[in-house]
């Protein structure tokens, strides 16, 4: 019942946002394009529940010569890679709006585990023991209010788990506000080694 219910606020809440951002979007697309050369929108691989692969959708912030499959926070010089509308995008947590999209398709929900790159073997290996690997992965999750970039793998995987054993609507409501929060201070965003 909770599954079912949780799928339908998904999308439900992921499909008003869309529409009542879609002037933003718009703004934020227009900006990319005319900034640097390159598309609008990023796609990356990443993991899925059941470790299915699909593409995260994400506004793009680095210019078009950047590595495609590192995080960020493992570049040596991420600023030489980021666009000044990046900067912003990143730092406001705007650039994760187009999973809004990835939701609406029922690959992700708003809250969840954050979908672990397809090479981040160590992440995905450490969320098996924890069933993490077996639910949506969400837009924001419990490890994301916990410390996000500067979690080692291991805390992250663990903490991941803790969310599988304990979700509820209780749970989900509070990560959520916390998330809230955590952009309006951009807290636990780490660029570079």
């Amino acid at each position: 019942m909770f599954s079912v219910a949780k799928r339908i606020i998904d999308f439900s809440l992921s499909l008003i946002t869309l529409i009542v951002l879609s002037i933003v979007l718009l703004l934020v697309s227009l900006i990319i394009k005319f900034e640097s050369p390159g598309p609008v929108f990023f796609k990356q691989r990443r993991i899925g529940k059941g470790k299915k692969e699909f593409e995260i959708l994400k506004f793009r912030t680095m210019k078009i010569d950047a590595p495609n499959d590192m995080p960020t926070h493992m570049l040596d010089k991420p600023d030489s890679y980021i666009t000044k509308i990046g900067k912003f995008l990143r730092k406001t947590s705007l650039d994760e709006l187009p999973q809004l999209f990835n939701i609406l398709k029922g690959e992700m929900s708003l809250i969840g585990p954050r979908p672990a790159l397809w090479n981040q073997e160590d992440l995905i290996a450490e969320r098996d023991k924890y069933r993490a690997n077996d639910v949506l992965p969400g837009l924001t999750g419990l490890a994301q209010i916990s410390g996000r970039d500067e979690l080692p793998i291991e805390v992250k995987a663990k903490i991941d788990g803790e969310y599988v054993e304990k979700k509820s609507p209780g749970l989900e409501l509070k990560i959520f506000l916390k998330t809230v929060f955590s952009v309006l201070r951009s807290d636990g965003v780490k660029e570079g080694k």
